[in-house]
């Protein structure tokens, strides 16, 4: 295994579907084989050098999710973290190991199921402006990553390119009708209060986070990632002080380090300096060891 970050990936032979901002999709013709890479994208735009290990970690986390929900939440996986690859993917398993999950293929819902269980980014703007998130009124005398009184469902649809678009339940209930809408949003308020109150015994606060879901066979199962430094926002608690910005375990150094930089936040992204990459690799490593215990 090379620390050298996994940017592009080919399989030869193996047919890719998507390639996203960080992971490539392929058809196995009974499955799909997702791989998360190494790249790192902020402000929509991918970086033209990646972060090492990065993958692995985001898919680790979401093994660990996976398995801790998986008495009470149906979810995508078809193999184990620790489940040796099928022999047509062997030859690539230097590439594989540890950042790729075969799961299987479901219909995926047209949108973003996002939980809050604190003011921060869009919704502490939206807040500001109207003590309101995503058309839910919230208590006056918020601050800026204030705890809400209870979390809060706020879904988004889904963009291609760009931001995704923050919306109100009932829009969510047009898109993919009523009982799905209600479901998804049950089950992601319990999937989001079970980790928070795990993760807050390991040091960490959960302040929201994007849940995926697809139907297959009729039901509502969990896909794509989980409670990852990517899909979420992760606080320290021991540094958590309501009325700021709080530091995170994410891209917090490159969104900082890019803000110093006489760029326009289109493409094409400079290049990271090594301390910011390497800084980065150590916060994202920090959170996997923090949640599960142990090293990776």
């Amino acid at each position: 295994m090379t620390n050298e970050p996994i940017l592009q990936l080919e399989l030869p032979g193996i047919k890719k579907v998507k390639s996203g901002k960080v992971r490539e999709m392929f058809d196995l013709g009974d499955a799909f084989l997702l791989v998360a890479t190494d790249r790192i994208s902020a402000f929509d735009c991918i970086m033209p050098n990646g972060i090492p290990r990065k993958g692995e970690v985001l898919t680790q986390i979401s093994h660990f999710w996976f398995e801790k929900f998986a008495s009470f939440q149906p979810n995508h996986l078809l193999a184990r973290a620790d489940d040796p690859l099928p022999k047509n993917l062997q030859p690539f398993a230097d590439k594989l190991a540890r950042r790729s999950m075969i799961v299987k293929k479901s219909k995926p819902l047209v949108i973003e199921c996002v939980v809050r269980g604190y003011l921060a980014g869009s919704g502490w703007k939206e807040y500001r402006k109207s003590q309101t998130v995503c058309g839910i009124k919230l208590p006056p005398g918020l601050t800026e990553s204030s705890e809400l009184p209870e979390p809060i469902f706020t879904p988004a649809t889904k963009a291609e390119t760009g931001h995704d678009e923050n919306i109100q339940f009932a829009e969510a209930e047009k898109l993919v009708g009523a009982d799905v809408a209600r479901q998804a949003r049950d089950h992601s308020l319990k999937l989001y209060t079970t980790a928070r109150d795990f993760a807050r015994q390991r040091g960490i606060i959960i302040a929201d986070t994007k849940f995926e879901f697809g139907q297959s066979d009729g039901k509502l199962i969990l896909i794509d990632e989980v409670l990852t430094p990517d899909s979420s926002r992760f606080w320290p608690a021991s540094d958590y002080q309501p009325g700021r910005g709080q530091p995170s375990f994410d891209k917090q150094f490159v969104r900082d380090y890019l803000e110093t930089l006489d760029w326009d936040k289109t493409p094409p992204a400079p290049r990271l300096p090594p301390e910011v990459v390497v800084k980065t690799a150590e916060k994202y490593l920090e959170a996997y060891q923090r949640l599960t215990g142990k090293a990776l």
